[in-house]
């Protein structure tokens, strides 16, 4: 049985050996006496040297063929940027197969080779004027998915008559396809232009297993390159769309909204003009409300549906449409829906010969989402702010109504009690409707002042106004009240405060107002104190009082128009709810605001300042 046996090592003692016979050889020679036998031996000993010679240094090719390729195999997976690993597999492939040259070829989206990567011995990268290889070898690798090895590619009768051959006198030639994925996705070309027989069989073997790895990696660069665009392209779409979601999100105008929606949606898609529709619900129509771009003098019109004749199919089918070019120019429909009702339509029109992308069509979508949310706010908010209007329009004319009935109500009380003839019972009768009469003209005077308030009509009257006038008016106003109720009642005035800048009647109205929260909200037997003195410019006013005090919880609702704390001492109190929002209004008109200070069950100290009067 035969078998292939592995050329055992040449070691030193054979080599003595082969020296001395060599020397006996030459001593015969010489002596003219050669033992034909003793040469026979000798020449098949040197015959058989001369094979294992040759096997080693086989073996010592292919064990740097292998060494080449786990050093390349670790340096071409150390990077992903393209242009870097494209350099990198040349320079290998030139080092594995001592070319003088090495060019990395890929297919382009038109299937044609692109040359990314040229190089030479000394690792340079060469110009695109010395771009000169046989294209035929290149592309019939590429067409056929085998390697060519040629030993002389100007004697072999494949490619001698090729003109680029002929003209460079190319000599040595290899190129393998690189594949990836079961697809050859380009050309590893070798070559040299002085020496034939350059590469073998071997070569081309070490070559093929080198491409096969660096496809791999060329591919895994390519991915990544590929991913990090869209990654990039990606985040600067999320950041563009974050960018128009703040700037709606800062307004609730609806021409606003609709300004930012339709510009936005024309930047993004790529659009030259576009138009903005809302749906009517009365007539079902979609009016147009904003216009981008310049646009046609025949396009300007009421309804998109006198424009695009195939709008109503977007509106009965409620999905995104490309309309059929109008003038050669493509027209894009987005609904703008919120869940699944619909608010409007985008009509996008693209640049002349121009069409829009999937990915404009699903970016302009995305802007149509949010710009429903905003639309649908703002329509809200302007329903809000309609019928807040309304509703303090109908609160000053009921105010005013209400006026001359409870005039003549108490006019008409005060005549009865000076007839005189009632019983004791009957003035406490018509005491009783004079005190109604009374708490409903200040109710009366609370939503006028609202009233006026909310729609912009209430104006301050300044004039130079003294302290102590403002202090007297408040004591005369809830004296009664307070040694009703058994308080003791404070004045810290600072000495010689110098006049304000302030409407008398409002300040007065302001500080009996906390005075009056004051002693009503302090139980029997209470302290209230009210201080004057003079603070960076201005005239500070405080009230301070020893009554239940307010929590964190009812300081945040303080303000609230008829909002009242839900214990029972304060529901055993009279009033609205209404004074401290007209208060809080009034400090804000006298450009300070009032300061709260409370805990519970210890009491409150309300601060505010006003302007003192220039000299």
């Amino acid at each position: 049985m035969e078998t292939d046996m592995k050329p055992s090592a040449i070691g030193d003692a054979e080599i003595e050996s082969i020296r001395r016979d060599i020397k006996i050889l030459q001593k015969q020679l010489q002596d003219g006496r050669i033992d034909p036998n003793m040469l026979a031996r000798q020449i098949a000993t040197f015959s058989e040297l001369l094979n294992r010679v040759e096997g080693e240094q086989k073996q010592h090719k292919q064990g740097q063929h292998f060494k080449a390729l786990y050093d390349v195999s670790r340096v071409i997976g150390s990077s992903l940027d393209l242009q870097t690993v494209l350099n990198q597999v040349m320079d290998a492939v030139i080092q594995l197969t001592g070319a003088e040259r090495g060019f990395l070829m890929l297919r382009d989206d038109d299937g044609e080779l692109t040359v990314q990567a040229a190089r030479n011995f000394d690792q340079q990268t060469l110009g695109s004027d010395e771009f000169k290889y046989s294209r035929t070898i290149a592309n019939k690798v590429l067409d056929e998915g085998k390697p060519i090895l040629t030993m002389n590619a100007a004697e072999d009768p494949r490619f001698a008559q090729n003109e680029s051959i002929i003209g460079q006198a190319l000599r040595s030639i290899m190129a393998t396809p690189l594949r990836a994925r079961g697809q050859v996705m380009g050309v590893a070309y070798v070559d040299n232009r002085v020496f034939a027989g350059l590469f073998n069989q071997e070569d081309l073997d070490a070559l093929d297993a080198l491409a096969g790895q660096a496809a791999v990696a060329l591919d895994n660069a390519m991915l990544f390159s590929a991913t990090d665009e869209k990654l990039a392209a990606r985040v600067d779409e999320l950041q563009q769309l974050r960018r128009m979601d703040l700037l709606l999100n800062q307004t609730l105008d609806m021409d606003t909204a609709l300004r930012y929606t339709l510009e936005w949606a024309c930047r993004l898609g790529g659009a030259r003009n576009g138009f903005l529709g809302l749906l009517e619900a009365d007539t079902g129509k979609l009016r147009i409300v904003q216009q981008y771009g310049e646009v046609a003098e025949q396009d300007i019109r009421e309804f998109l549906e006198d424009v695009y004749p195939d709008i109503p199919q977007v509106v009965s089918k409620n999905e995104t449409m490309l309309l059929p070019a109008l003038g050669g120019v493509q027209s894009l429909a987005v609904p703008v829906r919120r869940e699944q009702n619909m608010v409007g339509v985008l009509v996008l029109n693209a640049e002349d010969d121009e069409t829009f992308m999937p990915e404009q069509q699903d970016l302009v979508e995305r802007i149509a989402t949010r710009a429903a949310i905003a639309i649908e706010n703002a329509r809200l908010y302007a329903a809000v702010q309609a019928a807040d209007v309304a509703k303090s329009e109908f609160v000053g004319i009921v105010a005013h109504d209400l006026k001359v009935p409870m005039t003549s109500i108490l006019g008409y009380s005060e005549l009865t009690m000076l007839e005189g003839g009632l019983t004791e019972r009957q003035q406490e009768f018509q005491m009783t409707i004079k005190k109604t009469v009374k708490r409903m003209e200040m109710l009366v005077a609370d939503l006028a002042d609202i009233s006026r308030i909310e729609t912009g009509h209430f104006f301050m009257n300044e004039t130079h106004v003294s302290v102590a006038e403002v202090v007297q008016a408040v004591k005369d106003g809830t004296m009664t009240e307070i040694e009703a109720r058994h308080h003791t009642y404070i004045e810290d005035i600072e000495p010689g405060l110098p006049d304000m800048w302030v409407d008398y009647y409002r300040l007065v109205q302001v500080l009996t107002n906390l005075v009056s929260n004051a002693y009503k909200y302090t139980p029997e037997g209470g302290t209230i104190m009210l201080r004057a003195r003079r603070i960076d410019g201005r005239i500070q006013f405080a009230v301070r009082d020893t009554g239940i005090g307010l929590s964190e919880e009812a300081i945040a609702k303080l303000g609230t128009k008829f909002w009242r704390a839900s214990d029972e001492f304060t529901r055993s109190q009279p009033g609205t709810g209404l004074g401290y929002a007209i208060t809080s209004s009034l400090v804000e008109q006298m450009g300070s605001s009032i300061e709260i200070v409370s805990e519970v069950g210890k009491g409150s100290q309300f601060t505010f300042s006003v302007m003192i009067a220039a000299d």
